[in-house]
């Protein structure tokens, strides 16, 4: 029987090597066979309701983070403290090393964008005499978003690494669960970085949304991180 959840879960197989990994311990006292990662209480009977009504996690509760059931920290876990997304997951990636890997992306897909650019004649502008023309540069950076985005997605939805990522020793992980994101996911925070990059502002844009890794508190995500609730990694000690 396979192990794989029902499409349309929005749970990762259960084959992913990239998902949080259980406690490598004997389980606490009183918690049963079971893994907290099987069930939310190692396999014991849940606790009494608290006062108001409310369910296992408090009122209104519902999943393993609390009441608002996300891992942004709304809602807490057991005991009333927030859950910690981040735990049994790799560090959270150095941001200087995201830098440079999303510098040696942008150089291997502009490489690419040039040679068709070049190869079709869709050129950021021609100069003829004392003319010059710009009407093609939208074709351009059309060509430089889809070839951004298609890149993005198709790699870090394959294995969370794009080929920068690859060779510094970084991925991409869902914060939820550390699985790597899906189609969907990876689609999101590709369009988020990219396209904004491609036709209007770039450099600025760049430095934007990626250098809010170097600030943010407490996963270091870019603003194409948070709007996919992706986090990045390191996947060397």
């Amino acid at each position: 029987m396979s192990t794989e959840p029902p499409r349309g879960s929005g749970q990762p197989p259960e084959d992913d090597p990239f998902r949080k990994q259980p406690p490598s311990g004997p389980p606490d006292e009183g918690q049963g066979p079971g893994s907290p990662y099987d069930t939310p209480y190692g396999g014991a009977q849940p606790p009494p309701p608290s006062y108001g009504g409310g369910g296992p996690y408090g009122a209104g509760g519902g999943g393993p983070y609390g009441g608002g059931g996300g891992p942004y920290g709304e809602g807490g876990g057991a005991g009333g403290y927030p859950a910690d997304p981040l735990a049994g997951m790799p560090p959270l990636a150095d941001s200087g090393k995201r830098t440079l890997a999303r510098i040696v992306d942008m150089v291997l897909v502009l490489i690419v964008v040039w040679l068709l650019t070049w190869a079709f004649g869709v050129r950021e502008y021609q100069v003829n005499g004392d003319k010059m023309e710009v009407g093609k540069s939208f074709a351009q950076s059309l060509v430089a978003a889809v070839l951004f985005v298609a890149y993005d997605t198709l790699l870090t939805a394959k294995s969370g690494q794009t080929l920068g990522k690859k060779w510094l020793g970084l991925r991409v992980a869902n914060l939820d669960n550390g699985s790597t994101p899906s189609a969907q996911t990876s689609l999101v925070r590709a369009l988020v970085l990219w396209v904004p990059f491609a036709f209007c502002c770039a450099c600025v844009w760049t430095i934007i949304c990626g250098g809010w890794s170097y600030f943010d508190k407490p996963y270091k995500q870019g603003l194409h991180d948070k709007a996919a609730k992706t986090v990045v990694v390191s996947t060397k000690n």
